[in-house]
């Protein structure tokens, strides 16, 4: 069994270890993060991953790590190889928990040829700060040459970077995959196999950094799954070398909807979120609700903020085509349970969604503007004006409303003429 000794040697000073008789890890742990980017917890610390490889005709050096873990890096490195033998450097992202050692080692193997994806080229100059960078950009089936190793590049961008790529050591059936398969999750036992349990954070990784990109998920596990990895090396987290296609498919399962809409072929999803403070804004988002099911094959789903929490939304919104918010307008703003929802909602793909706001309001009415914008800014499509009601609607405006609703179902369904443009009213 793997200790947290094992990775000390006799004089107490960090040594690499050995995941197979030619490849090393030689990464950093740290225990005691709390928080990673800001956005993410992080109960057990977190691990930064880096691994060595040795060739017959030298050696390679997979991401390095946090530019403060780097004296732990340097260590592990010295313990199984000298900096004249490295021939080359890969690295999958160029995060700074990636490339913080990066500088220090081209300057002790300047002999060295890295190797980044074609989209990093732009970060690396921004990274190191230097017009002048001896480096090779790589696509998918791209490789080099170790003697009797070889490195095969994979392009996956925008996991979760538009950067990222995974190497592939084919004659060890290894996958070097980047922040895929990663994990916030620090255990100096390294191997899934001998850490404690880290499926909650397994899965707390992929929602918070891998969810947004889910086209790209599952483009990039058509590239690995036939290779049917023996072992998979991730920046972050246990290394998988215990039945590791597991983790590709729980990868495959939360890239898809968790449960089915029994809907017909054709048919558009329509959510509608509300809350009411004196029940006006919720008659106008059921008049809404109205409009928007007379339109042929629009499913719509009215919800109450108020009487709901956030987190059971985020999966019906992914999966829904347009979305509709209903909000009061007070103290100049919208309400706080609609501004929860609308914070949650980064960690999905939310482009070219419809969306669309309606609510009442006493005073001045900003509150159906600012979500408006909110929606502009989160990728979606808001092609009708907000809909605002001075505060108890009319007969009339209901009728409005339903006006509304049906617009925005059409739109959704494709249906909706183009607005002809007056131009004696923009006067």
């Amino acid at each position: 069994m793997v200790k947290a000794d094992d990775a000390l040697g006799e004089s107490n000073t960090p040594t690499a270890v050995a995941i197979s008789e030619r490849v090393y890890w030689i990464g950093a742990f740290d225990p005691t993060l709390r928080n990673f980017d800001i956005i993410l917890k992080t109960a057990n610390g977190t691990t930064y991953n880096s691994y060595l490889i040795r060739g017959s005709e030298g050696v390679a050096i997979i991401d390095t790590v946090k530019e403060n873990f780097s004296n732990d890096f340097f260590s592990r490195l010295s313990s199984v190889a000298d900096y004249s033998e490295i021939k080359v450097i890969v690295l999958n992202h160029l995060e700074p928990d990636h490339t913080g050692a990066l500088p220090e080692l081209m300057r002790r193997a300047p002999q060295a040829q890295l190797y980044i994806s074609q989209k990093a080229q732009s970060m690396l100059k921004a990274l190191l700060k230097q017009e002048n960078l001896n480096y090779t950009p790589v696509l998918t089936g791209d490789e080099v040459s170790l003697g009797d190793r070889t490195l095969r590049f994979l392009h996956t961008p925008y996991l979760h970077w538009p950067d990222t790529q995974c190497t592939y050591l084919p004659e060890e059936k290894t996958l070097f995959s980047g922040d895929v398969f990663g994990c916030h999750f620090c255990d100096t036992r390294l191997f899934n196999d001998l850490s404690g349990d880290f499926r909650f954070s397994f899965e707390y990784y992929y929602a918070h950094i891998m969810r947004p990109f889910k086209e790209y998920v599952i483009r990039a596990l058509k590239l690995i799954e036939p290779l049917q990895p023996d072992l998979i090396a991730p920046t972050h987290g246990p290394i998988l070398r215990d039945r590791p296609m597991r983790y590709v498919q729980r990868y495959h399962e939360m890239s898809q909807p968790s449960l089915a809409i029994e809907s017909l072929q054709n048919q558009k999803t329509l959510l509608i979120f509300y809350i009411s403070s004196y029940g006006s804004t919720r008659r106008m988002a059921e008049a809404i609700y109205e409009g928007a099911m007379s339109v042929a094959n629009v499913r719509a789903s009215l919800y109450d903020l108020e009487g709901s929490e956030i987190e059971p939304f985020i999966d019906l919104i992914e999966d829904a085509d347009g979305i509709l918010f209903g909000t009061p307008t007070i103290n100049g703003d919208s309400v706080k349970p609609v501004w929860d929802l609308l914070s949650s909602l980064t960690v999905i793909n939310l482009k070219n969604k419809l969306g669309g706001v309606f609510g009442s309001y006493g005073w001045t009415g900003e509150a159906v503007t600012l979500v408006e914008d909110r929606l502009r800014g989160l990728k979606l499509r808001v092609p009708i004006k907000g809909l605002r009601i001075k505060l108890i609607p009319t007969d009339e405006e209901l009728e409005n409303c339903t006006r509304f609703g049906h617009e925005l179902a059409e739109e959704l369904m494709g249906l909706r003429q183009a607005k002809m443009i007056d131009f004696a009213e923009l006067v």
